[in-house]
């Protein structure tokens, strides 16, 4: 017994470290991880950025790619080896987002914090953006260009500084990168493929041009293999015998039948590394003491979790009126070849079913079924498709269903105490006439 328990702990010790290394690799882009198809790249990242540190040569390039392409892993592993670079032990880094840094006084206010220039700055009072940020280069210069000490800016959701006012920020960083000042490196991540559309004429003048795109261009094979290497724990795991088989067993899952349909069927749907992420997550999370190895099963299950659909969900949540209006609807989409409905049409079609099986359902206020029918549109399963008028009635403003008859029969099938006139009434190929 003793000797099952102690067995049972080391188990649980060693898949406890398996999730967090896993995790880690899957949630925090980590640079520890792996490139895959982005060699050429990072060569191209990796030398810009030695020549701003090196050479004291400013410069400025877009990584643009869609979202989950691995931009930002890029970045971070290309970082990671020019801060391991002797001569860069002095290399500052700023970085910024769109979606927090809304305009150049935030981002400025940033900029001093992660410059460490608070002191510096104290209260001095400032014009113009350009005299403050001058301000701040200059203070961190320590005599010549070549001996200032480089300044990386990394500009993340880039096409979001785009549309700021006057797009000052990003105009003084391509200015002071244009300038014979600090030397700087100004690194924007986006996913707009238009995003030099977007730059006004001083700020297009001031940019160098460069950029770098990441297209998720691996096809089957190498997507397999990303997988086995995604799951493969490192050489250094502490349990080396765990370790072994765990490997061993994410060897065989790769080669079985069932697990390569799944992984090809996630392929043709997105073939970003996040979303295989977020399979390989929902598999992990299936992994127990009981359980200490993942099988196809689970990767099964996760696959179906990430095709789940939203509105069936929510279908799931809805009471017994609600269900009985949707069923009404799809009757009308029927009858009336998706043309456009209204309330009163959707009551009526109710009030038909409910004068056939009263006995199964309780006969509704029209008030009640009213706001049943408001609730629908709220969840956006429903939606107008005129604007309202202030002066039309509410039963007669024509409104279109955005739920097609296979989510609502799957929703029904999975919908716990539905009445069994009800899921009848959703079968019928038309309403009751």
């Amino acid at each position: 017994m003793s000797s099952r328990k102690t067995k049972n702990n080391v188990h649980a010790e060693c898949l406890s470290q398996v999730q967090r290394i896993l995790r880690e690799r899957f949630c925090h882009h980590s640079p520890h991880s792996n490139l895959f198809g982005v060699q050429v790249q990072y060569k191209h990242l990796i030398e810009l950025l030695k020549r701003t540190a090196i050479y004291g040569e400013s410069n400025s390039v877009l990584i643009v790619g869609p979202r989950g392409s691995g931009k930002t892993t890029l970045l971070n592993h290309a970082l990671k080896e020019f801060m391991e670079i002797e001569v860069s032990e002095n290399v500052l880094q700023v970085h910024l987002n769109g979606l927090l840094q809304t305009n150049e006084k935030i981002a400025l206010k940033e900029i001093t914090r992660q410059l460490n220039l608070d002191n510096v700055v104290g209260d001095k009072v400032f014009g113009s953006f350009a005299e403050n940020l001058s301000f701040l280069l200059e203070a961190l210069q320590k005599g010549d260009r070549t001996s200032s000490c480089p300044v990386i800016f990394i500009l993340d959701e880039f096409d979001i500084f785009a549309h700021q006012k006057n797009q000052t920020l990003l105009y003084n960083l391509f200015d002071i990168s244009q300038s014979a000042q600090t030397p700087v490196a100004v690194i924007g991540l986006t996913c707009r493929l238009d995003i030099l559309e977007l730059l006004e004429k001083r700020v297009k003048s001031r940019f160098s041009h460069r950029q770098i795109h990441l297209m998720n261009s691996f096809d089957f094979p190498q997507y397999l293999k990303i997988f086995k290497e995604q799951l493969s724990l490192p050489a250094e795991f502490p349990d080396k015998v765990f370790a072994e088989r765990w490997n061993e067993n994410v060897h065989c899952l790769s080669e079985d039948s069932t697990v390569l349909e799944v992984l090809q069927k996630h392929f043709s749907v997105n073939k970003n590394l996040q979303s295989l992420h977020m399979l390989l997550m929902l598999a992990l999370n299936r992994v127990t003491v009981s359980h200490p190895f993942m099988t196809s099963a689970d990767l099964m299950e996760a696959q179906h979790m990430c095709s789940l659909d939203s509105k069936a969900n929510i279908v799931h949540g809805l009471s017994v009126l609600e269900i009985c209006l949707i069923i009404a609807m799809k009757h009308l989409n029927d009858i009336y070849e998706e043309e456009p409905f209204n309330f009163q049409m959707v009551y009526n079609e109710f009030q038909k079913f409910i004068q056939r099986k009263a006995h199964s359902v309780y006969n509704f206020e029209k008030p009640v079924v009213m706001k049943a029918f408001e609730h629908l549109q709220q969840l956006e399963l429903i939606k107008p498709v005129e604007r309202t008028s202030v002066n039309s009635q509410r039963e007669y403003q024509l409104v279109k269903l955005l739920l097609d008859n296979t989510q609502i029969m799957n929703a029904l099938q999975k919908y716990s105490n539905c009445p069994t006139d009800v899921r009848q009434w959703a079968t019928s190929s038309l309403s009751w006439l």
